[in-house]
């Protein structure tokens, strides 16, 4: 039974969770946090790391720490390359108007996955929010904003209630401590949600129902390009 439920490749199932990892944390991570997250032992995670390199996925930085390397990008240049050319106008507006970070999410299974995003270039300071970030769908403003167009169930949360009563959804620190986040879906002919826009910052002084209206204008646009 225990080899059933295996991994069809143990190799490629770590090399993949290290590369996530790697995305998701968004800062160098020492050999020792891989091997850590992974459960081995570190011989084996440094073949997987020369393995990465030499693939360009993982680079390490003068002091020995690993992060995603450049041909990340590459691999990630044709996913959903339609939703990407329809979003992009809009994340940069909305960067620009807002002073946020403007992302793409999709649903993959119970996951909600970042695509690509837009930072604002005039601002002090701001939330960088990567590409290859997840989170389960039902947390965190960008999935429950995937979850809006889905039949209603008595299951569901009030803020999922809430977000369907509004259009758009909004949270704050049930993805990253700290982080508050607004989305609103893209829909797609069929009504369901294709994606979702969103933006996530850590300023509470701001004017929510504003930047709901703002995105789901944005949103309602990308479904436009898309159609």
């Amino acid at each position: 039974m225990a080899e059933e439920s295996a991994p069809a490749s143990q190799t490629l199932d770590r090399g993949i969770r290290l590369l996530e990892y790697l995305v998701q944390v968004g800062t160098p991570a020492p050999i020792a946090d891989l091997c850590a997250h992974l459960g081995v032992h570190r011989s084996i995670v440094y073949r997987l790391l020369r393995t990465l390199e030499d693939h360009r996925l993982v680079e390490r930085d003068p002091a020995g720490r690993y992060r995603p390397g450049t041909g990340i990008a590459g691999l990630a240049r044709g996913v959903r390359n339609d939703l990407r050319t329809a979003a992009l106008p809009q994340l940069d507006a909305l960067a620009a108007e807002l002073g946020m970070t403007a992302f793409v999410v999709v649903r993959a299974g119970d996951e909600a996955v970042t695509v690509t995003s837009v930072e604002p270039q005039d601002t002090a300071a701001h939330v960088a929010y990567r590409p290859g970030t997840r989170h389960p769908v039902d947390r965190g403003a960008p999935g429950l904003a995937l979850l809006v167009p889905d039949p209603p169930s008595p299951s569901d949360r009030p803020e999922l209630a809430e977000a369907r009563r509004a259009g758009w959804a909004t949270s704050h620190g049930e993805v990253i401590r700290g982080l508050s986040s607004v989305a609103a879906p893209v829909r797609g002919p069929d009504g369901r949600a294709r994606a979702a826009l969103a933006v996530v910052y850590v300023d509470d002084d701001v004017d929510v129902e504003r930047i709901g209206r703002r995105l789901t204008d944005a949103a309602g646009k990308v479904a436009a390009a898309l159609s």
